[in-house]
C-alpha cells in the first residue's frame, strides 16, 4: 500500500465490478440487451439490469409524468354522496382533515411520501436525464444522483394508491363513493414512477464518465 506523509491512498473506483447487496460478493460486470437483468451466483439476487428505455424515452416518461402528477392533484380523488350531502376529496384535503383530527404524524407521512418526495424524485430525474444529453456534466449532477438515489424508496405513491382503494371498499356500504379523476390519475402515476425506477442509475454514471 502506497502511502505518503501518513496519508491513505485514494480510493479506486471500479466501474468493471458489481457487488451483490445481499451477500456482498463480487462479480464481474458483463454486457446486457435492453431488458436483460444479472443475477448473482452466490445468492441469485438481482445484481443489475438495463433498461428498454434509453435517455430520451426516459426524459419523456419524466415529463409526463410531471403533467399526470399535477393532474392528480388538482383534481379530485373521490366523491362520497351520503344523506344528500356530496363531499369531494383531494389529497391536500385528505392531509388537513388527517392534521386537524390529531394525527399529525400520518398526515405529514402521507404528505411527504405521496407529495414531496415523488415531485422531487421527479425533479431530479429531470434535472439529471436532461444532464445526460449534455457535453460536459453540470453542477449540481452528483448531488441530484445521490439525492435521487436516496429518495427512490421514499416515493409511495402505490402504497396511498392501494389505501384508497381499500377505503372506497370499506365506505361503499356506508355512503356513495365514486372514484375521479385524481385517483386514475394516481393510477397512471404509479405506473410510470414504476417504469423509471427500472432505469439503472449507473447508466446515468457511466454516459458522463465516458465524455
Amino acid at each position: 500500500m502506497d502511502m505518503k506523509d501518513g496519508a491513505p491512498p485514494p480510493l479506486r473506483l471500479r466501474p468493471e465490478l458489481a457487488i451483490c447487496e445481499h451477500c456482498d460478493s463480487v462479480h464481474q460486470r458483463g454486457p446486457l440487451a435492453p431488458g436483460e437483468a444479472a443475477d448473482c451466483r452466490v445468492c441469485g439476487a438481482t445484481l443489475y439490469r438495463r433498461s428498454r428505455l434509453d435517455i430520451d424515452a426516459m426524459l419523456a416518461l419524466t415529463v409526463a409524468a410531471l403533467i399526470v402528477f399535477v393532474l392528480a392533484n388538482a383534481a379530485p380523488i373521490v366523491t362520497m354522496q351520503s344523506a344528500g350531502v356530496t363531499t369531494r376529496g383531494w389529497l391536500m384535503t385528505m392531509v388537513a382533515s388527517a392534521w386537524s383530527h390529531g394525527v399529525g404524524p400520518v398526515a405529514a407521512i402521507a404528505a411527504g411520501t405521496v407529495f414531496l418526495f415523488p415531485l422531487a424524485q421527479l425533479a431530479l430525474y429531470l434535472f439529471v436525464l436532461h444532464a445526460a444529453r449534455l457535453p460536459a456534466r453540470p453542477k449540481g449532477f452528483v448531488a441530484a444522483m445521490h439525492g435521487l438515489r436516496w429518495l427512490r424508496p421514499w416515493s409511495m405513491v402505490e402504497v396511498f394508491l392501494i389505501g384508497i382503494l381499500v377505503s372506497i371498499i370499506k365506505m361503499s356500504s356506508l355512503a356513495r363513493v365514486t372514484a375521479e379523476a385524481g385517483l386514475w390519475g394516481f393510477g397512471v402515476l404509479t405506473i410510470l414512477l414504476t417504469a423509471l425506477s427500472t432505469f439503472e442509475l449507473r447508466a446515468l454514471w457511466e454516459i458522463h464518465d465516458g465524455r
